[in-house]
């Protein structure tokens, strides 16, 4: 079976590093970025080569994780996407993307790794661009 590559965007060099090695560790293949532009210059390089994202919500300035999950979402519709938030998941329902997961700040891995696993587990398979 072939890994699962997550886009892992988080403005906080601590926290990036922290979320990419516990994924690494639960078998995924991790790109991990800095901000929103950052993480759409990775994301147009190869649409197919992403299988999930994980985005915070606040990153710094630019793009926030609402713009750039619906961003991604405008080119592949059932793109997995997981929030992670210390003060946004009080929005989510009016900000996040259909089908995605908030996870809210401070959190245990394992709550991560078991949304990016459902939510791959429920994606169709549909032709990408």
């Amino acid at each position: 079976m072939a890994t699962s590559v997550v886009l892992l965007v988080e403005d906080e060099a601590m926290v990036l590093l922290d979320i990419e090695g516990a994924l690494i560790e639960a078998g995924f293949d991790v790109i991990a970025v800095t901000n929103a532009t950052k993480a759409l210059a990775e994301f147009d390089r190869d649409t197919s080569r992403i299988n999930a994202v994980v985005t915070d919500i606040r990153l710094g300035s630019g793009t926030n994780g609402w713009e750039l999950a619906r961003d991604i979402r405008g080119v592949v519709s059932t793109m997995p996407i997981v929030y992670i938030s210390g003060d946004g998941a009080m929005d989510w329902h009016a900000e996040g993307v259909p089908q995605s997961i908030i996870i809210a700040k401070p959190f245990v891995m394992p709550q991560l790794i078991t949304a990016l696993a459902t939510l791959l587990n429920q994606q169709v398979p549909i032709a990408r661009p």
